[in-house]
């Protein structure tokens, strides 16, 4: 009897070291890091658009699921000057269909980056089922938004900020819509190096 309990000890002794030792894994970080594997990803390049040849972009963009993450790196831009990042149906003019996403700034080397959460994919489009009042904020606003079928908008644009700084750049002082109060100037980069139809948002599925 005194052996058969010593022996129960003994496996109890074992089995109580044995747990302790085996130490849980961090499901989450597991699990974070197999989830960064399976995000879908393009990248692509953006081209300068002709007044500041030297000027040129990359972009990647990242599944979240939800949404896209697109991290925009641009170089040899004008130094610290203020751009007006758009994503657009077609590269050049007229440009269709627009949507502000937002700003970069160069730094003194004449580098920007921003980054951007949104819908970059295969899925970006705008739809207007029907005429619709409108603000108006700025003088030149449509009091009324057009009907449209859905239409996709797979390319991006950059544009100066103000007119006067493109004018030092040695580009036109034309005035343009593609900033928040619609004073910008002309445009810099863009997706050109892409079909007006074929635009590369439209690669990530």
């Amino acid at each position: 009897m005194s052996l058969l309990l010593a022996v129960l000890a003994i496996a109890l002794l074992v089995g109580s070291h044995g747990t302790a030792a085996a130490k849980p894994k961090n499901h989450d970080h597991d699990h974070d890091r197999d989830h960064d594997h399976d995000h879908p990803t393009i990248s692509f390049d953006m081209v300068a658009s002709g007044c500041v040849p030297g000027a040129k972009g990359h972009v990647r963009v990242t599944s979240l699921g939800p949404v896209e993450e697109m991290q925009v790196d641009v170089e040899g831009l004008p130094p610290n000057t203020d751009f007006d990042f758009f994503v657009i149906q077609v590269p050049r003019a007229p440009f269709g269909l627009s949507w502000y996403q937002g700003d970069i700034e160069t730094d003194e080397r004449g580098h920007g980056e921003g980054r951007f959460l949104g819908r970059f994919s295969i899925e970006t489009f705008i739809v207007a089922p029907g005429p619709a009042p409108a603000p108006m904020v700025h003088p030149s606003d449509a009091s009324t938004s057009p009907a449209t079928p859905p239409v996709h908008t797979f390319h991006l644009g950059l544009w100066f900020n103000d007119p006067m700084d493109a004018m030092r750049a040695g580009c036109p002082g034309t005035v343009t819509p593609f900033n928040g109060d619609h004073t910008a100037g002309v445009q810099v980069l863009n997706t050109s190096n892409f079909p007006d139809t074929q635009g590369p948002l439209g690669q990530l599925h």
